[in-house]
């Protein structure tokens, strides 16, 4: 069975309304959970691709990466949990996982299901939300995976998203006539 139902969240993962990147995250995060992700991205045989800048090298441990000097390549986690399904992890801080993915792989039905396990197997293994939320639009969850439902579930309603994506698009068009 489906956490989620395509024709009920289908808005959410609209590139129009919430950014063709929305930010995922898992907060209070620490080096024992991005160990444990990583541990998980190897368990369950995901592709994955570890790089520092445009080097690709072997995945270290968490703590290796996150303890990095602050002017180092920049490390990335490229994940696919499935063929056409990628998340790019961003190793910015030990207390949060923050990943990327992108909406126009994660259309229909099928995708969604993909999506969904995924969130679900990060959460369960970490015993904490994964959170979605707008490109750049931090604090404000649409869905995740909800610790105690022990599912991913819907955290916004559509209503609420189409009325802050218009009250953001008439800022921006006011914006827009005043700079004539």
């Amino acid at each position: 069975m489906s956490d989620l139902l395509w024709d009920d969240v289908a808005y959410f993962f609209d590139p129009d309304l919430m950014g063709s990147l929305p930010d995922v995250h898992v907060p209070d995060a620490s080096v024992e959970d991005w160990q444990a992700l990583l541990d998980l991205v190897g368990e369950r045989g995901w592709k994955c691709q570890y790089s520092e800048g445009e080097t690709v090298l072997p995945l270290p441990r968490a703590e290796t990466v996150l303890s990095r000097p602050a002017d180092a390549e920049f490390p990335e986690l490229r994940v696919w949990p499935a063929t056409e399904v990628l998340a790019i992890f961003r190793f910015h801080a030990a207390e949060e996982i923050d990943f990327d993915v992108d909406l126009r792989e994660l259309q229909g039905q099928e995708r969604l299901d993909v999506f969904c396990r995924f969130l679900r197997d990060i959460g369960r293994r970490l015993g904490k939300p994964v959170l979605m939320e707008p490109e750049g639009d931090d604090g404000h969850p649409v869905l995740g995976f909800d610790v105690e439902a022990d599912r991913v579930a819907s955290i916004t309603s559509a209503t609420a998203v189409v009325d802050e994506f218009q009250q953001q698009l008439a800022i921006n068009l006011r914006g827009n006539v005043h700079e004539k």
